[in-house]
């Protein structure tokens, strides 16, 4: 069990560690060369099941509500260069047809990865998640500027300058304040965004958006110098359940 839960850790690590090879979100090393910076990273320019994705031409599967079972845990607010991400304690995790995936981390990108009928928002969240062999579902939220976000304020207090910074948040928060209202939501098998690119995640995007102030989304972007969001990926032969 303790094997499992450590291989889940280390596939998230490597959701921006990139195996150690430098990449970037512009530039040489941008996106459009992913692929090619390293061998690991081959699925970047060979996959034909990444993501992010335009999610349009949905199919109604009558999909089962989001089970979540999230606590008020403590969490660390770290700035990896590429994202802010909020790591958490063990307490809270998702739960897919009797699957059951621990929540790990959350973090942002601006403008959003993913895009509803080619409509790109503000900012999307991605709280990912790792079940005990190591599989990852992400819950993607979407945000739009509007009014306060009570639970980013939490977070964005400490969020850190500098890339290699992190903070300790005190506060217990329940992630669950960080999605919306209504959890209806858009199903699709899709990969990580950003090096190595492994597919195999489930993704769950939730079909409404919740708001942050200006200066919520405004301190995000001063701390990560621009956008950092992958360019939008061929769907080829998937499908978008809602």
């Amino acid at each position: 069990m303790l094997f499992r839960v450590c291989l889940a850790i280390f596939l998230v690590g490597m959701l921006f560690a990139g195996d150690g090879v430098h990449w970037s979100y512009s530039g040489d090393e941008g996106p459009q060369s992913w692929g090619e910076l390293s061998p690991e990273f081959n699925m970047c320019s060979e996959g034909k099941n990444q993501s992010p994705i335009n999610l349009t031409e949905f199919i109604d599967a009558q999909l089962a509500p989001i089970s979540l079972t999230y606590a008020a845990v403590r969490c660390r607010i770290v700035n990896n260069g590429h994202t802010v991400k909020v790591d958490f304690e063990t307490g809270s995790s998702l739960q897919v047809e009797g699957r059951v995936y621990r929540l790990l981390q959350f973090h942002a990108h601006s403008p959003s990865e993913n895009q509803i009928e080619g409509h790109s928002f503000t900012l999307e969240l991605h709280l990912v998640h790792g079940d005990e062999y190591g599989n990852l579902a992400v819950i993607g939220v979407m945000v739009a500027e509007g009014e306060t976000n009570g639970a980013l304020a939490s977070f964005w207090k400490k969020i850190p300058e500098k890339e290699g910074d992190s903070a300790a948040i005190q506060d217990a928060i329940t992630p669950e304040q960080l999605l919306p209202g209504d959890r209806s939501y858009f199903r699709f098998n899709g990969s990580l965004t950003t090096p190595p690119c492994s597919e195999g995640v489930l993704w769950l995007v939730m079909r409404d958006p919740i708001t942050a102030s200006k200066e919520q989304i405004k301190a995000f972007t001063e701390v990560i110098h621009g956008a950092n969001n992958r360019p939008i990926q061929p769907l080829n032969a998937r499908t978008v359940l809602y």
